[in-house]
């Protein structure tokens, strides 16, 4: 299946996030901020694959063999043409790319050719999890699409401007250019559309202002971002360092990792998955979802208590540090899953820091909107927001920004 520009001044943009086992999409319009319609494959690769496919205020699921991703990518464009919208007169103008690892080569999104397709096939070995489906997914749908430009957008790019002191490891020089070690962070895409609400929110010029964005859901990362460009961030050269996750460690002292190798006999690959899979807020608890974890501590479970304990102490920590960084803060905003939607981890995450003038105010942080917030009090010297984030629609207006359109 093909699909043409409208040729209308308006277009579409189709959003593909291919993961391992998972294909995400959406049909946003760029202009309107809407997605027209949007879906998820999951379990790919097993008997029975599950589609969910949303459009036209209706919800479409089905079970179905998806043996690989090329399947799955077919699957999804006759779900369009069967239950709309037909792409075909949709306007699709474009096919943008979630690629989460561009490490030193891309500071933007770049239109897909065969170099770059090289170049993402090149860097899988810095987010092995990652990469090879986020190409998979672009090889495919070239194929089935290849009447519209395709464009990549890298989760690393927003933090192509961090300074070489927040960047660079303290590690043999040589070892690490030879090996690509350094800060690459991720959820760039998020924190860069986030940061960049919070001034249309304020009214104020974004290069006026010095934020903190924490993007809170089962990964979660933290970011300084000055005048529009990160300075800092947690997450490292992989997804894995920096704050609590739903199963990830963050920071760890890197010779628990020998140790845990010559004492308990652990090999690489079990460590990996210890620290990635089995670590955070379910290594302690037992549960990496945030509504089970409050039932927990309600209940009086040590063991959430102790999770929920850590979680925030981290949190703290990196917004006292990245406060510092910056020199002062104009706004520190909640984003994803957690940050959005959990009114205690945002009150919790801020106690004892009202001497910094960051506090919320109880009766705005209880409240509930669909679109951003301001939940500190009138007049506080730092202003705490919730924002929303949507990367599906920040990959799309890139997509149009690289074609021109």
């Amino acid at each position: 299946m093909t699909t043409t520009p409208s040729g209308g001044a308006r277009g579409t943009v189709l959003v593909v996030n291919s993961g391992s086992s998972s294909v995400k999409y959406q049909l946003v319009d760029p202009v309107a901020g809407e997605a027209v319609a949007s879906g998820l494959v999951e379990r790919i690769g097993e008997p029975r694959g599950a589609v969910k496919h949303v459009a036209h205020g209706g919800t479409t699921r089905r079970e179905v063999p998806v043996p690989d991703h090329a399947e799955a990518l077919r699957v999804v464009l006759s779900l369009f043409a069967e239950v709309g919208p037909d792409l075909a007169t949709a306007g699709v103008v474009a096919v943008g790319h979630r690629v989460v690892q561009g490490g030193s080569r891309f500071d933007r999104p770049v239109l897909v050719d065969q170099h770059v397709e090289d170049t993402i096939e090149e860097l899988s070995p810095l987010a092995p999890l990652h990469n090879p489906p986020n190409l998979t997914g672009i090889r495919v749908a070239k194929e089935l699409l290849p009447d519209v430009p395709h464009v990549a957008v890298f989760d690393t790019a927003f933090f192509r401007t961090l300074p070489d002191a927040a960047a660079t490891y303290a590690i043999d020089r040589e070892v690490a250019t030879t090996y690509r070690v350094r800060r690459y962070g991720a959820h760039g895409t998020s924190h860069q559309y986030v940061s960049q609400k919070v001034a249309e929110v304020l009214d104020r010029p974004l290069e006026d202002l010095h934020q903190i964005v924490l993007h809170l859901g089962n990964g979660a990362s933290a970011s300084a971002v000055r005048g529009g460009h990160a300075v800092e961030t947690s997450m490292g050269m992989t997804p894995l360092e920096g704050l609590v996750m739903g199963t990830r460690s963050g920071d760890i002292d890197p010779a628990i990792m020998f140790h845990l190798h010559r004492n308990a006999g652990m090999s690489a690959d079990e460590i990996d998955d210890l620290l990635n899979r089995r670590s955070g807020l379910k290594g302690l608890s037992g549960e990496n979802d945030f509504r089970a974890l409050h039932e927990l501590v309600e209940a009086g479970d040590e063991g959430a208590n102790l999770a929920l304990d850590v979680y925030l102490h981290r949190l703290r920590k990196y917004i006292g540090a990245y406060h510092a960084v910056l020199g002062r803060l104009d706004a520190l905003t909640f984003t994803a899953g957690v940050g959005e939607n959990d009114a205690l981890v945002r009150a919790r995450a801020v106690e004892g820091l009202d001497a910094m003038g960051i506090e919320v105010d109880p009766e705005r942080n209880a409240g509930r909107t669909d679109g951003p917030r301001v939940i500190s009090p009138e007049g506080a010297r730092v202003t705490v927001l919730v924002v929303p984030t949507n990367e599906e629609l920040a990959i799309a207006r890139h997509a149009m920004d690289v074609i021109g359109a």
